[in-house]
């Protein structure tokens, strides 16, 4: 009899210990996953994720701030569209999260050069001569002035036509 006491305690013991490693290794899991680093994006730039299996749903914060396509494979690319922070969720069919990722938008780094004019504001990549630079805060004018250039110019590239004569 004390035999059998003794191995049952032994068996507790260990279903003690693996329910202990068990939890630990949840709340390991956990704490990893809420201390994630948020995703850096930059403005107009993309990056690619690998999104779980069985994936059904994604859900994205804020539009405004990055968009998502989904590829095949399971790749989701992710393009910065605005300044700020947002989320991206991924749901399974019966709506349990299976991924959910904070989002960095923040503007480019590289040889920008900020002009201010009285209040009105323009943006120049300077890589080794200045261009006007379309970004978002820069004055109401030069901002518009740079859209209907990049507009025109994609409107050429896609068409094959020559540009207009002035």
């Amino acid at each position: 009899m004390a035999a059998w006491n003794e191995r049952s305690n032994r068996r507790r013991a260990r279903c003690r210990a693996a329910m202990a490693a068990a939890a630990a290794a949840v709340a390991l899991a956990w704490h990893a996953a809420a201390g994630a680093e948020p995703l850096q994006v930059v403005l107009d730039q993309a990056r690619i994720v690998k999104l779980p299996d069985r994936m059904a749903t994604i859900v994205v914060g804020n539009p405004a701030i990055a968009d998502i396509s989904v590829q095949p494979g399971g790749i989701m690319v992710l393009t910065g569209r605005g300044y700020g922070a947002t989320n991206v969720l991924v749901l399974d069919r019966a709506g349990q999260m299976l991924m959910e990722q904070e989002v960095q938008v923040s503007g480019p780094r590289d040889n920008i050069v900020v002009v201010y004019r009285g209040v009105d504001r323009e943006s120049y990549s300077c890589a080794p001569t200045c261009e006007r630079r379309f970004m978002l805060g820069d004055g109401q004018a030069f901002f518009e002035a740079n859209g209907a250039s990049i507009g025109l110019r994609n409107t050429i590239s896609q068409s094959g036509a020559p540009p207009p004569k002035n």
